[in-house]
């Protein structure tokens, strides 16, 4: 069995909240982290875009910035990005071969694993800051054994109940762990929600709060946004789409701000940044196939508010989702946009929902099932624009096919 067979074979084992086994695994590398400085960025949507932006605007300034994403939609070293390059394939590979022992003394999880292999990555990059996306919650997080000068919270909904508690107040206090005493952080949670991360005693901006957004529509080319922070202000313009686009492109320069980079790097970075998957417009048979990985029912409400901010009142939409996800939720946002639906699976993926069971969501829409993503680009109509949005590794299945390359033809659990 190769190092990625077996370390995608440890998916199977489900995520296993701790910082034990982590801090163990990254001891015996040498504690790689402590080379660089990390920022953690956590919440329920919109983190991935946000620590993007961020490590895009480090980068304009003048920073070897990393940047540490999941999942990865279809290469596994997408997760693992140097100054806006993705690592090369073989020195992943090589790096994890040197990880897997000890990962396999320690016991350690699929993704404790990767955020190690992360980390050993960057040290030996020689990168000056990891900006780290937080994989679930925060607090038991394996990102959390890293020690962050920064800590960023988009947003709290209710995604993953079974495992951070089905409120959004005991979602919030998971998600605060990632903060520390004394420390700058930046949140654009809601405001009833504020004094559980006050409580953290961080040096925390929130949006609305200490951070005033003011964004402008430039329709599919993006936002203008202005920031308004304490003693200063920010302008750039960003291709990121839909109102929370805008708003987490914010997050990410009042981050950028408390991090010293300036505001020329900050407008160049937020320019410059691209996040595929994530509300991704690509060509398709003469027409347009939007992409966007709207898993939950705020992450399918956002989306349906930014098509119709861009004036899209009905169109075809691909749909598939993860069984344990609240499908009939993110149906109800999706509704009223279908024109029909097309309901398929992530093939690659044993987590997926059967298609026929995810009907009964759409019974008021015309409906059509496809056994697989292809099948279902094939059902689209030949032109205008349609949509493919649910479950992420439906997105990563979807995107190769697209744009004619190929998939990395793996099990995807996490």
């Amino acid at each position: 069995m190769t190092d990625l067979d077996w370390l995608f074979a440890r998916q199977r084992f489900g995520v296993h909240p701790g910082l034990t086994r982590v801090r163990a695994l990254l001891a015996r590398l040498g504690d790689p982290q402590r080379a660089f400085r990390t920022v953690l960025v956590g919440g329920t949507n919109g983190k991935g875009s946000t620590a993007a932006t961020l490590a895009a605007m480090l980068k304009a300034g003048g920073e070897r910035a990393g940047l540490f994403t999941s999942p990865h939609l279809t290469r596994f070293s997408e997760r693992f990005v140097v100054a806006g390059r993705e690592r090369p394939e073989e020195e992943v590979l090589a790096a994890l071969h040197r990880v897997r022992p000890h990962a396999e003394a320690v016991e350690a999880s699929f993704f404790e694993i990767v955020t190690a292999l992360g980390c050993l990555l960057f040290a030996e990059a020689g990168i000056t800051t990891a900006v780290m996306e937080v994989g679930l919650g925060g607090r038991l997080d394996a990102t959390n054994a890293l020690d962050p000068g920064l800590s960023v919270i988009t947003n709290v909904a209710l995604d993953h109940t079974e495992i951070l508690g089905d409120t959004r107040e005991a979602i919030a206090r998971e998600k605060a762990g990632i903060l520390r005493a004394g420390r700058p952080a930046v949140t654009g949670m809601a405001a009833d929600l504020l004094p559980i991360l006050e409580a953290q005693g961080a040096d925390l901006w929130a949006l609305g709060r200490e951070v005033k957004v003011e964004a402008l529509p430039l329709g599919w080319a993006g936002w203008d946004v202005r920031v308004g922070m304490p003693k200063t202000a920010l302008t750039f313009r960003t291709p990121l789409l839909g109102a929370h686009g805008a708003r987490n492109a914010a997050l990410a320069a009042a981050a950028a701000h408390r991090l010293g980079v300036g505001e020329e790097a900050i407008h160049a970075g937020a320019a410059n940044v691209r996040w595929p998957g994530r509300l991704e417009v690509l060509p398709w048979r003469g027409g347009r196939v939007l992409l966007d990985g709207a898993h939950n029912p705020d992450g399918a409400q956002a989306l349906a508010e930014a098509l119709r901010g861009l004036g899209v009142e009905r169109l075809p939409i691909v749909f598939g989702a993860v069984a344990d996800k609240d499908i009939a939720g993110v149906a109800e946002a999706l509704r009223p946009l279908a024109s029909e639906v097309i309901l398929t699976r992530a093939v690659l993926s044993p987590r997926a929902a059967d298609p026929a069971a995810l009907a009964p969501s759409f019974a008021e829409v015309p409906m059509r099932l496809a056994d697989t993503p292809a099948d279902a680009l094939d059902r689209l109509p030949p032109a205008g624009l349609a949509v493919v949005c649910g479950s992420l590794y439906l997105i990563g299945e979807v995107r190769p096919l697209l744009l004619g390359g190929v998939g990395e033809g793996r099990e995807r659990w996490q």
